[in-house]
């Protein structure tokens, strides 16, 4: 190669790897990625750590955990630390042209040539949301621009299909359903409607008069599913540019999503499975593994050293990454890293500590869930994370607990400041300081238009009378 490699970055908002045919999904979600990863690597047990979205990407473009973005939180305030470099500005370093699609206000975003956005959400009262096709219109264009270049490039494009509002366009809204959305015998959608935080949120999106949880969860399948197809169009031209032999792709999530789980309806909060498995694999034809899985557990945190040591570029950094590259893998080693420090501020504060077997997870105020303090799940027994042991349990908790704070201790120590768990405070954005109560939470978080929810509403009723 006269150059070195492009690097053509698909992150994916909010994609739930088990809701991927790629990762075992009985639906086939994905089926052109998955072909594609035929020829590449795919890493089974990735984590996102740090949810949701702004801390998500943060530690996926700089390689660092929570202390060392300092972000934790989705309203997070200001920028990264101006001592830490992303992927955008390495790369840029390194005589990339940059290009950034759909992704400008994440503190992470730092350091691209070029911005581009497109319309990435949608309403009922909009009409099914087009958001691959309409990411596909300034993508292609941007990819065949850099292409013609003679620098090598970046191109970052954030994919927002599997991120609510579900709405794919036909015929994917009823690919993987086939019963009656409004039949009115089915009442699972009854404890979403009366959630009060987000249920304005819902109706703004929800089929009016929609009664059946498995509709909406068709609709993000289908969402997916519309996604991969419009993804295959980069791919084919991709190829079509002679380009695949020399550009790295990856794909990769901020965090999951949880559908009709653990009461956090249609949306990415909960330190659950669901929410903190992600998905990622790269591909790079004719240079990297081909047809490989890998089933030790990672993180975003390994993203960036991996694809910087794939595209044998020195960060040139004076500080260590807390990720490392995957590459060890490949090379028949192994990761040496299997528990992991998780936290979420998005709709609650929380943290925990996850191992193998077992999860924890403490709240740090009252949660508007109106969920105990400490949960406790076997992970091994209970992959579902149904049923709280913490109560059953107690050296267990003791001893993650105390895990936890070791590592909490030693990571203060080493980056020279507070927990952000404990200084990000407004992280709600309400200035109102740590919740008091379960109730003060629930009565205090609110999404949604509610004019345009009664509206919707009333005309749901009137489709039901």
């Amino acid at each position: 190669m006269s150059k070195k490699p492009n690097l053509l970055f698909f992150g994916i908002d909010s994609m739930r790897a088990e809701h991927m045919s790629l990762y075992g999904y009985d639906r086939l979600t994905t089926p052109n990625i998955d072909k594609y990863l035929e020829g590449g690597i795919v890493f089974e047990k990735c984590l996102s750590p740090h949810i949701p979205t702004t801390p998500g990407y943060s530690s996926m473009l700089t390689g660092l955990d929570a202390f060392g973005t300092n972000v934790v939180a989705l309203r997070h305030k200001g920028g990264l630390p101006d001592n830490i470099k992303t992927l955008a500005e390495v790369l840029r370093e390194n005589g990339y042209d940059t290009s950034c699609i759909g992704f400008t206000s994440n503190p992470a975003s730092r350091g691209f040539d070029k911005y581009i956005e497109f319309e990435s959400w949608g309403s009922w009262e909009a009409g099914r949301s087009p958001k691959a096709e309409n990411l596909n219109a300034v993508a292609i264009p941007e990819l065949e621009r850099l292409a013609a270049g003679d620098k090598p490039w970046f191109l970052f494009m954030r994919h927002m299909d599997p991120h609510s509002p579900y709405l794919p366009p036909e015929p994917f809204h009823r690919m993987f359903y086939g019963k009656d959305e409004f039949d009115p015998e089915n009442h699972t959608l009854d404890p979403v409607y009366a959630f009060k935080p987000f249920c304005d949120y819902f109706r703004s999106w929800f089929a009016p008069g929609c009664t059946d949880k498995d509709y909406i969860i068709a609709n993000y399948d289908g969402a997916v599913a519309y996604m991969d197809a419009c993804i295959q169009n980069i791919l084919s031209r991709l190829e079509g540019l002679g380009l695949e032999e020399e550009t790295l792709v990856v794909f990769v999530s901020d965090h999951g999503e949880t559908l009709y789980d653990h009461d956090c309806y249609f949306d990415h909060h909960g330190l659950y499975e669901c929410t903190i498995n992600v998905p990622f694999a790269l591909r790079w034809k004719g240079h990297l593994p081909e047809g490989k899985r890998y089933s030790e557990w990672c993180s975003l945190q390994d993203v960036m050293p991996t694809i910087l040591d794939v595209m044998g570029i020195d960060p040139q950094i004076d500080y260590r990454f807390d990720g490392q590259s995957l590459m060890t893998l490949a090379n028949g080693g192994h990761t040496g890293k299997c528990e992991y420090y998780i936290t979420e501020a998005t709709w609650e504060r929380k943290h925990g500590w996850r191992t193998p077997e077992w999860k924890l997870i403490e709240a740090l105020e009252p949660d508007f869930h109106f969920k105990p303090a400490v949960e406790l799940y076997n992970l091994v027994t209970d992959p579902g994370e149904l049923h709280n042991v913490a109560d059953e349990n107690p050296e267990i908790v003791a001893a993650l607990h105390a895990r936890m704070e070791a590592h909490i201790a030693k990571r203060k120590a080493e980056v020279g400041h507070e927990n952000p768990m404990d200084t990000n405070l407004d992280w709600h954005g309400l200035g109102c300081g740590p919740f008091k109560t379960s109730q003060q939470a629930y009565d205090s978080m609110h999404i949604g238009d509610p004019e345009t929810a009664r509206r919707l509403q009333a005309e749901g009723e009137k489709r039901n009378k």
